[in-house]
């Protein structure tokens, strides 16, 4: 053991050599944004800070810093204000973030915003309306205030003549005509709106993206979760490869949501036979396959898929150009995707890695480049993707739960005429 004088003289001389290591050691400068000019102020809004929170995970990134690269990236923008709306009775951590970083408190959204002012103070927004107490409705959806939220930062905008870009946590909102809403205010007041989930830009094993103009006739995606909740995460994974296929996204006809019996039954006609070929290629990029009663390399079977995948629900759902997707929540613990081309039945398939917190660690590695993407859009005014992937797939999300609600029927979705195409280069996490 060292004497305690030459410890804490051996600490001095360490901490003088880490200040001196240039940042290029400490900090990735790829895309590091602006170099010149000061630095931009965001406002930050969060339901509720404890343990593994969403808030958490953002609010430590933007406050503290992550992993990039193999280095330690500092945050790229600074945190002027903070709008907290819910405390826990135990384990809350609002405060405790609040005092560690030295952040300023406001008890208003509009304040959060304008700084305490009358006007837009803040280069960005970035809102995470997800955990916390609020209602559910008599389908199970949890109503978070995200269309509330963001409709009272469009006022601000309003009012202050001038908007700043904005991102949204997950799915939009429970309700299609507030999902359209919000993506209209953003296109009518032009500003940069994010959206969306740390899925399509998190690691992909292998790593891979759907080349554009693909000729696909299905995506499948085969993972784990909740409905209202991880199934958006699915149908992400599924999603950010399909709106790369030839053509562009047109948007969805109908969801088909299924359970127990039904889905297998569903899953043993013979216009299912691409599906179960892409069934079984996702399920085989998982690192946590169930084995009991073996695991198929035929297509799926009904009495295999009703002894093994109990409990699974799967949404059925059918795009206006007559492409499918299907996603399946079963007894795993990853997220995997698979496609088939239309040219030539080949299966393109990878696992979008999602790995948990472990040994008491406060971290989630899927959230950096997430948060990198916030930082960028920023300080760069730009998305690295459409929003419109976020609006279809809350409406995918909306369509399933409605079917759900009325026993597996089949729920015809006209109004989601959503069309785009993203060509844009490689958004996901390959460091």
């Amino acid at each position: 053991m060292l004497p305690r004088r030459q410890f804490l003289s051996q600490s001095a001389a360490l901490a003088a050599t880490t200040a001196a290591i240039p940042s290029a050691f400490t900090s990735s400068g790829f895309g590091a944004g602006p170099a010149d000019g000061p630095r931009k102020k965001i406002a930050f809004l969060g339901t509720v800070v404890f343990r593994h929170s969403h808030a958490q995970h953002f609010l430590d990134r933007h406050c503290m810093g992550y992993t990039w690269g193999g280095r330690w990236q500092s945050p790229r923008f600074d945190v002027a204000s903070v709008y907290i709306e819910q405390q826990q009775k135990e384990g809350d951590l609002s405060q405790q973030r609040i005092d560690k970083y030295k952040l300023k408190q406001y008890s208003t959204i509009a304040d959060a915003l304008t700084l305490g002012t009358s006007k837009l103070a803040v280069d960005g927004v970035v809102m995470i309306g997800e955990h916390g107490d609020y209602p559910t409705n008599e389908k199970g959806q949890r109503r978070y205030p995200r269309y509330d939220w963001f409709k009272q930062i469009v006022k601000v905008f309003e009012q202050s003549g001038r908007s700043v870009p904005v991102f949204n946590d997950k799915h939009l909102s429970t309700v299609w005509s507030e999902c359209v809403e919000m993506v209209e205010d953003s296109k009518r007041l032009k500003f940069p709106f994010l959206a969306g989930s740390s899925l399509p830009v998190t690691w992909r094993f292998p790593s891979i993206d759907m080349p554009v103009d693909t000729p696909l006739k299905e995506s499948v995606c085969v993972c784990y979760g909740g409905v209202d909740s991880y199934d958006f995460h699915g149908l992400e994974t599924a999603q950010c490869m399909s709106e790369r296929r030839r053509g562009g996204e047109v948007g969805i006809a109908s969801v088909t949501a299924l359970k127990g019996d039904a889905l297998w039954a569903e899953m043993e006609k013979s216009t299912r036979e691409d599906t179960r070929k892409l069934f079984v290629a996702a399920m085989s990029r998982s690192h946590n396959l169930p084995v009991e009663g073996g695991f198929p390399t035929d297509p799926v079977t009904y009495e295999w898929g009703k002894k093994v995948m109990n409990g699974s629900i799967a949404y059925f759902i059918e795009h206006r150009d007559g492409f499918k997707t299907t996603m399946f929540l079963c007894p795993i613990q990853d997220f995997n995707y698979a496609g088939m081309r239309s040219d030539n039945g080949e299966i393109i398939s990878c696992q979008m890695y999602l790995p948990m917190p472990t040994h008491g660690s406060t971290t989630a590695d899927f959230f950096n480049p997430l948060a990198r993407h916030i930082e960028s859009l920023v300080n760069e005014g730009k998305t690295p993707y459409p929003v419109e992937r976020t609006l279809l797939t809350s409406g995918m999300v909306i369509g399933g739960v409605e079917s759900l609600f009325r026993n597996g029927e089949r729920y015809e979705t006209p109004e989601m005429k959503v069309t785009y195409k993203n060509d844009s280069p490689p958004s996901f996490w390959r460091e």
